[in-house]
């Protein structure tokens, strides 16, 4: 981080360099996830704009003006709001968006596949934005919760993780949810088919699953699309999962651990 006077240079997560107010006073979030670390860092007044999808923390997201999805901007909300910074992620939001937001606004775009990148978008989050005393606080919590994990993998222990219906999509490599699957102690079926791919039922009863975990989000999952599942496979066990410990990649990591090792049990149960 280059220091100037009232401005510094940061190089975010894609490797571009991005020049910001210091410390910025009006910024928008364009993912939930680094939404909730923004204020978990105390910026409470600084956050001026978010996403209709940004829920957490519910108490403090109402009051914020929304700009849109995080596939679809207002840019004229946006450009009313003035923002000084703007923090958005290569895999949540849509490249024609955040390339026209970079014509006006400084732009810091996080790329996130492993706790690794995680901690480390934290880390310089926290620093451009004058809270890495804070920054370092959510870190060191994460990282220690993630170390008293037990390593017992689950047994059974192959998985399909859905996270939408009709098309029926599932997380496969190069995603964050698949690292997270790493870490229950469960093998991802379909880690040998890039991001997020379409299947069907035909190739999920192929991949023979152990389990077949219905995620909370994107797509809404509950008990209910249980016995459609079972249809598919019905040799496999499905499982309901909060996929926000499993995609949220911001400050909500500090209750995963204790979340993945109830599932655990559970699964080994």
């Amino acid at each position: 981080m280059e220091k100037h006077v009232n401005t510094f240079t940061s190089i975010d997560q894609l490797g571009n360099k991005i020049k910001i107010s210091f410390p910025p006073k009006r910024i928008i979030s364009l993912v939930p996830s680094q939404t909730e670390l923004l204020f978990d860092l105390g910026l409470d007044e600084e956050v001026v704009g978010i996403t209709r999808f940004c829920i957490h923390p519910k108490e403090k997201v109402k009051s914020k003006a929304t700009i849109g999805g995080t596939k679809n901007f207002d840019f004229k909300k946006i450009k009313s709001l003035q923002p000084d910074l703007i923090i958005g992620n290569k895999e949540e939001n849509y490249e024609e968006g955040i390339i026209e937001l970079k014509k006006h606004f400084p732009v810091w775009m996080s790329d996130i596949f492993t706790l690794e990148d995680s901690c480390k978008m934290m880390n310089e989050v926290a620093r451009i934005t004058y809270r890495e005393k804070q920054g370092q606080e959510i870190i060191d919590e994460i990282k220690s919760s993630f170390s008293k994990l037990s390593t017992v993998n689950c047994q059974p222990s192959t998985v399909a993780y859905f996270i939408w219906r009709k098309p029926y999509m599932v997380a496969a490599k190069n995603t964050f949810i698949d690292f997270m699957l790493h870490v229950v102690g469960v093998k991802n079926v379909f880690k040998d088919l890039e991001r997020y791919p379409e299947i069907n039922p035909a190739q999920l009863a192929e991949r023979k699953p152990d389990f077949i975990f219905l995620s909370s989000e994107p797509y809404s999952f509950s008990e209910k699309h249980f016995d459609e599942f079972k249809e598919f496979y019905p040799k496999a066990k499905v499982v309901l999962v909060d996929g926000e410990m499993f995609s949220w990649f911001g400050s909500r990591l500090k209750y995963a651990a204790k979340y993945f090792e109830e599932l655990k049990q559970a699964l080994n149960a």
